[in-house]
């Protein structure tokens, strides 16, 4: 989710005249690859390493790779997956709302066979299987691997120790040392938080202050079914209203309705704002590309929206599904899981050795802390099909006052219930 929304142009599918297939029909010399990481990213980074890795082991087979954009592919996916532009292998997003309804609709591989013969059910702790499988309804936790998570993630708090230093705060290591910073940097005439509410960041700090108040059975209880949700429960009143205050307090630009989520980090980057509520997918370019200023990063106090991050699936029509099998394979190997980790990711796979940046250190040792005391909540928008847009409106409307909060919340409670009944909860 979890969830990073790159600008990436719309292209044309293309079609790669001789693709094998599994079957043995075609020319089973190219592998069609589709992610939508950046070159500069962590991912992007051992991905690349990967397509390397995958073409001197397999000589004569070539990777025809595709950087797509993420909200591209969340728009297209269930359309091309059904057609003959389907791609081998490709980075889906996690969750009941995209690979478990992918799942359900029998557009994806039911790869469980390979899983247990390839040990990938060794290497992915319980807690990262969960977003990896689903059962018959598309929902997470159970029944058939459908795919595999090459990395984790989870949201934090990033902040600019230097305009800390200038106001003489302290890390924001609580909800109320960040709060009272916040209320500084406001007084001084300084927006604090870096925001882009044209796409997730937003609606993602909206459920982390609504996560402050939760427990691991309300988390389920939205995510996966376990019972009966209230979306005027005292977790998202909090997270709504609290939201809604942050606004009128002048904590976020209004203007950040309309920012997308590079836009957002941008701006951080840049040394505009002092504090940004993101995940740790940006770790890798704030060490490669702050260069003025230092930062740091905090967890968020209590429960955070975090997971296995998105993962490898193979289309019901992929042409080679074994090249697939074997290119997933590799970005699961150890010398890939350390690329990831050394530009800045959360790998999979421990390793035995640490990492050159003690900053990395500190990237994974907290994942594994939120990880082992079961603080990862997954992301707000994974319930239901087409609900990433309805958590985007709605938090926007906060932004821009065009909502209260009670509203608000009506506004994403409404289409969680109709997927409740069409699943038959």
């Amino acid at each position: 989710m979890s969830k990073r929304v790159l600008a990436a142009a719309m292209v044309a599918m293309l079609a790669i005249a001789g693709c094998g297939s599994g079957s043995g029909s075609g020319d089973p010399k190219t592998l069609k690859l589709w992610h939508y990481e950046p070159p500069d990213s962590a991912m992007g980074v051992a991905w690349a390493e990967a397509i390397k890795q995958f073409e001197a082991s397999h000589p004569g087979v070539k990777v025809s790779f595709e950087e797509k954009g993420f909200e591209q592919i969340q728009k297209t996916a269930p359309m091309v997956l059904n057609s003959s532009d389907a791609p081998d292998v490709l980075e889906y997003n996690k969750g009941n709302a995209t690979a478990g309804l992918l799942s359900k609709q029998g557009l994806l591989t039911d790869i469980s066979d390979e899983v247990t013969k390839r040990g990938w059910d060794k290497q992915l702790t319980p807690a990262l299987q969960t977003t990896a499988r689903y059962d018959e309804n598309g929902v997470m936790g159970s029944g058939k691997w459908y795919g595999v998570p090459n990395y984790a993630e989870y949201v934090k708090i990033f902040y600019n120790k230097d305009m800390f230093a200038q106001q003489g705060l302290e890390a924001p290591k609580t909800i109320e040392q960040l709060t009272a910073a916040m209320d500084k940097f406001a007084a001084a005439g300084v927006t604090p938080l870096a925001v882009g509410g044209s796409e997730y960041p937003a609606h993602q700090v909206l459920y982390q202050l609504a996560l402050t108040k939760a427990d691991r059975a309300w988390v389920d209880r939205y995510q996966r079914y376990t019972g009966k949700v209230d979306f005027h429960d005292a977790a998202w009143t909090y997270g709504a209203t609290t939201f809604a205050d942050w606004v009128k307090k002048g904590y976020l630009s209004k203007d950040s309705a309309g920012v997308d989520a590079e836009g957002m980090g941008m701006s951080f980057m840049q040394g505009k704002y002092p504090i940004m509520i993101s995940g740790s997918w940006w770790y890798g370019r704030l060490v490669q590309s702050i260069k003025n200023f230092q930062w740091g990063s905090v967890p968020w106090p209590g429960m955070t929206s975090g997971s296995a991050g998105n993962m490898w699936v193979i289309p019901k029509g992929a042409k080679n599904r074994d090249l697939a099998l074997d290119f997933i394979a590799i970005t699961m190997s150890q010398p890939i899981q350390d690329k990831l980790r050394e530009a800045g990711g959360v790998p999979v796979v421990n390793s035995t050795t640490p990492p050159a940046d003690p900053r990395l250190k500190e990237l994974v040792e907290d994942f594994t802390t939120l990880s082992t005391q079961d603080k990862l909540a997954f992301y707000p928008d994974w319930p239901a099909p087409g609900y990433y847009d309805v958590h985007v409106s709605a938090t926007q409307k906060l932004i821009t006052s065009s909502a209260s909060p009670s509203q608000a919340l009506d506004e994403l409670a409404k289409p969680y219930e109709e997927n409740l009944a069409n699943i038959g909860k």
